[in-house]
């Protein structure tokens, strides 16, 4: 009877155990907190058990109840403090390189712009599936993340299940992802023939895809941000961050990325430098802030992080991705001084891929600040700010952010210099902010720095053709040089009262602002 009785325990203890084991998928490796809380977990249940039989404490419950314990709390004292260490967390990041902002971004054309954030996306992504009632009761739209596809920036989410019956009765997959243009609102599709998402996050069993990864090859590895991209060809897959911790039971470090085909569970596991060159993001965003922050923290060793707190730096709250010179990806935060709230000293570029880091130096706004500014100029309409995304506008380092009205939608648009917030452009188009945001910088500027930041040229001949054009209440006139080919020169009555007048085959002397653009703004106008 006694031992039928211990029989039923040891089993009952047995599926026990190896449900925990299923459900939270412990990284078994001694460098992980999973596996020695799990040994721990044993060696008590063990102990507990044992000594209840005849009232003496279980040796091997002992041991292992103790090995666990060793690892859980003596292991970690040991070998991962910062105290002692600060040089090698600060140097995860790997080297720091100084640069210059206009060599790594490169000025950006008014339609590339991004318009759309991710809550905004979101809320097309629901509306999308809303308008097909079968589709919106089985699937949700999961989270966007911003990436390159053919050259242009997209939010990509894919539709996931949403109970435990809607994957029962559908285990094939959810029908699809979502693509929303990050330049353009009206460009939202639902895409439905690149095969369904069979492997994901709200699957149950073997296809939730922690637990895919997990059981085929990764039990002792570390991988976290399941990050969904697609490819060039528009077909869906799950990039994984595998990392290792390189600084005891701290400092976790990318190694390498694992893409799991979304469809048919395929996985594929890359070196960084060997990942598929369409794959956006690598590094996590938790770690690239971590790292950052170390390194700006122990620069002058640990004491002083902890008390003088001299030299320390931080990065502002908020990390975004930007998109530098063919289309590297890049992420960027500002970095403050402990104890400066609006006001940066530089910033970084960190890219998303192979962590390369770029360190600026330049004083500033900070993004809350930027987007304070640019509330504050319409605080009579009550609109709010979305949160900046930094480019190169003429040269100088800009953030460009929406302003939305309380149903979320954009109603206008401002770019805020990150040298000094106080210079600002907004208007109802990015035309229209770009247009502000070129005059107040040229109030502000001395006219070097004008002629370097816009690229001013000169020129002069006879006026071919001329005509004009009125946009909320300004005239916008529109004129053609003879011999000079497929350009148009365009400036208001603001500039100069004398193109009220100007007809064809008047002489002028122009300055206007070199672009790739066929239409170039005029700054200064003559009629002789």
């Amino acid at each position: 009877m006694k031992k039928k009785f211990n029989f039923i325990i040891y089993s009952c203890l047995i599926v026990l155990f190896a449900a925990i084991y299923y459900l939270s998928l412990p990284v078994l490796n001694i460098m992980f907190y999973g596996l020695p809380f799990f040994v721990t977990l044993i060696g008590i249940t063990i102990l507990i058990v044992e000594s209840n039989k005849n009232g003496i404490p279980n040796i091997p419950g002992l041991i292992i109840t103790a090995l666990g314990l060793v690892f859980l709390t003596i292991v970690p004292l040991f070998t991962t403090p910062a105290i002692g260490r600060s040089d090698r967390y600060m140097n995860i990041i790997g080297e720091v390189e100084e640069s210059l902002f206009i060599e790594d971004i490169s000025p950006v054309d008014v339609d590339k712009i991004r318009l759309v954030d991710q809550d905004m996306a979101s809320k097309l992504g629901d509306k999308t599936i809303g308008q097909d009632p079968a589709l919106g009761s089985s699937s949700y739209v999961g989270n966007f993340n911003i990436q390159t596809y053919r050259g242009e920036l997209y939010w990509v989410a894919p539709l996931l299940h949403r109970s435990f019956f809607k994957w029962l009765s559908n285990k094939e997959g959810s029908k699809g992802y979502i693509m929303v243009s990050a330049t353009n609102p009206q460009d939202v599709r639902l895409v439905q023939d690149k095969g369904f998402i069979k492997y994901q996050p709200d699957a149950y069993f073997s296809q939730d895809l922690k637990r895919h990864i997990y059981f085929n090859g990764f039990i002792n590895k570390g991988f976290t941000d399941y990050t969904f991209e697609i490819d060039d060809d528009g077909k869906p897959y799950w990039v994984i961050s595998q990392y290792k911790k390189v600084i005891g039971y701290s400092g976790k470090d990318v190694e390498k990325t694992i893409l799991i085909d979304a469809q048919n569970g395929t996985l594929s596991s890359y070196t960084v430098d060997k990942t598929p060159k369409w794959v956006d993001r690598i590094q996590p965003e938790e770690f690239v802030i971590d790292q950052v922050n170390n390194w700006g923290k122990f620069k002058k060793g640990f004491w002083n992080s902890i008390l003088a707190e001299e030299g320390v730096q931080r990065l502002t709250p908020g990390i975004s991705l930007v998109y530098g010179k063919d289309g590297v990806s890049y992420w960027y935060s500002g970095v403050t001084s402990v104890g400066a709230d609006d006001s940066t000293i530089g910033f970084i570029l960190v890219n998303s891929r192979t962590k390369e880091f770029k360190y600026y130096k330049q004083s500033g706004a900070t993004e809350t600040a930027a987007m304070g500014s640019a509330e504050g100029k319409v605080q009579e309409k009550g609109y709010y700010a979305t949160f900046p995304i930094m480019y190169n506008i003429v040269g100088r380092p800009t953030y460009v952010l929406s302003l939305k009205d309380n149903a979320g939608l954009i109603k206008m648009i401002s770019m805020i210099s990150v040298e000094d917030y106080t210079v600002l452009g907004i208007g109802e188009t990015t035309e229209e902010a770009l247009r502000n945001y070129k005059s107040a910088l040229k109030r502000t500027l001395s006219g070097a720095d004008i002629r370097e930041s816009l690229n001013i040229k000169a020129i002069n001949g006879v006026i071919e053709r001329i005509n004009s054009d009125i946009f909320k209440g300004d005239s916008f006139y529109y004129f053609t040089l003879q011999g000079v080919k497929n350009r148009t020169f365009t400036l208001t009555s603001q500039i100069s009262k004398d193109i009220i007048l100007t007809e064809p085959n008047d002489y002028v002397e122009i300055k206007y602002e070199e672009s790739d653009s066929d239409i170039l703004e005029v700054s200064e106008y003559i009629r002789r």
